[in-house]
């Protein structure tokens, strides 16, 4: 018995520029330069970089503070130091990451290999863990600090490493594959909160959704949806190679 062919899903979809309902299948043409960032990428990437070393040397400070290593303004509780040099560290790190989500955006990866993008993308949220877990490894070994001084430590810490990793998150990655579709001004689709845009309205992963909005890949990013779907992206390659193959063949039978 033949299986059942599932029926399409019936989507309304609202154009991005108007904001007015439109036929399904429609897809706008041209792009604007809603993406075109100018800026230096390795230079604020080397300063990025350079940032979050002295983040790590605040840290190293913070260490030798509080074990009175460095034996600066003795007046003061050396915790304290401690917390004022990590205070330093969190800029640091924050004004970094800032940078280097500002980099990417300007020179994107390739969502290719999600893994490694995503890595590339949140490098500060990972800088972010080596700028106060050491301190905190070493607070909770420390045998000469009681249990308030490394309740407090830690928790200080522990809250500035956690407000850096949120700060450092790039919620709103760019992919190279995202901005050639928007250099071509292909129309795609999305939904409003999603984080990836659609070269499909019949895609599997819209099969949810009810209202789709429609536009440039240029207005997808702009709107936040800075990668493409994995099953579009997927689809889009085979039919890539399909049409690759087709042309081929006559040439191959001339011959």
């Amino acid at each position: 018995m033949a299986e059942e062919k599932k029926p399409k899903k019936e989507h309304k979809i609202v154009s991005a520029s108007t904001g007015q309902a439109v036929k399904p299948g429609t897809r706008p043409a041209g792009a604007s330069a809603a993406v075109q960032q100018t800026g230096n990428a390795t230079g604020l990437r080397v300063g990025a970089v350079i940032l979050w070393l002295v983040a790590v040397v605040f840290e190293v400070l913070a260490i030798a503070l509080f074990l009175e290593k460095l034996l600066v303004l003795p007046q003061i509780d050396p915790l304290y130091k401690a917390i004022a040099a990590l205070v330093v560290d969190a800029v640091c790190v924050v004004i970094g990451s800032t940078l280097w989500k500002k980099a990417n955006h300007i020179d994107p990866a390739s969502q290719k290999n999600a893994l490694k993008f995503w890595l590339w993308n949140n490098m500060g949220v990972l800088v972010s863990a080596v700028a106060f877990i050491p301190f905190i490894i070493i607070l909770l070994k420390d045998e000469k600090a009681d249990k308030k001084t490394k309740a407090i430590g830690t928790a200080v810490a522990a809250v500035l490493m956690l407000v850096c990793g949120l700060a450092s998150y790039d919620w709103d990655p760019l992919s190279q594959e995202a901005v050639a579709e928007a250099a071509a001004g292909t129309g795609v689709y999305w939904t409003e909160h999603g984080k990836k845009f659609h070269l499909y309205e019949d895609c599997q992963a819209l099969d949810r959704s009810e209202t789709l909005t429609t536009g440039t890949a240029d207005e997808a990013i702009a709107a936040g949806k800075g990668t493409i779907c994995k099953f579009c992206e997927k689809r889009h390659e085979k039919e890539l190679a399909s049409e690759a193959g087709a042309e081929a063949l006559p040439e191959a039978v001339n011959q």
